[in-house]
């Protein structure tokens, strides 16, 4: 992660980025950080900010170049910097991520998932192979894998995020309910799908 940016700016510059592209197979040649706002609903002066962290240069009267700040938003992003990932679980919510298509638009290429069931090993989930976890550390080292996912049972999580840490990992997306202990300066990212569900229930 970019250490100068807050968290939640960091967060929404795919969301720019992703918003950018349909205007860009529209057509449009420039874009301001006023009809950024707008169109997502956030404050002027929190779009501008949040894009003078990459390195996108805005123009008096005529706002950003769109390509050009979609450049820059890929560059900071890293879309333009491969980086192979995997998954762990290959239940109902792995199958999903892993027919998900769209790790491509950020430089990620899930290159595989693993589990521990007989029945799930050896087959392939949008061509995607689901591996036997016992092999897990050894691909993590060979595939150079950075980035991983994992989708296990809560009291397996912690087992799986110390042998990937082990192995070389140096960022992951989890998604068991559950807080994983991990190093100083290892980057986790909790998906708790139920907790955020009751964020948004109080708010009805």
């Amino acid at each position: 992660m970019k250490s100068n940016i807050p968290v939640m700016s960091l967060q929404r510059l795919p969301v720019y980025l992703n918003y950018l592209k349909t205007l860009a197979k529209d057509g449009d040649k420039y874009i301001s950080s006023g009809a950024i706002a707008h169109a997502l609903n956030l404050g002027e002066v929190l779009v501008r900010k949040d894009l003078a962290y990459t390195s996108a240069q805005g123009r008096t009267r005529v706002g950003y170049v769109l390509s050009e700040l979609i450049s820059a938003l890929e560059e900071y992003l890293g879309c333009n910097d491969k980086k192979n990932a995997i998954l762990i679980g290959a239940g109902e919510l792995g199958y999903a991520i892993l027919c998900y298509g769209g790790f491509k638009n950020y430089g990620i290429d899930l290159v595989a998932a693993y589990d521990s069931n007989p029945e799930k090993i050896g087959k392939s989930v949008s061509g995607k192979p689901i591996r036997d976890v016992a092999s897990l550390d050894d691909d993590v080292k060979k595939m150079a894998v950075k980035l991983a996912v994992i989708c296990v049972p809560a009291q397996y999580a912690q087992e799986v995020c110390d042998r990937l840490v082990a192995s070389g990992v140096k960022a992951m997306l989890n998604f068991a309910p559950v807080i994983l202990q991990t190093p100083e300066g290892f980057s986790v990212i909790n998906m708790d799908v139920a907790a955020n569900l009751a964020i948004l229930s109080s708010m009805i």
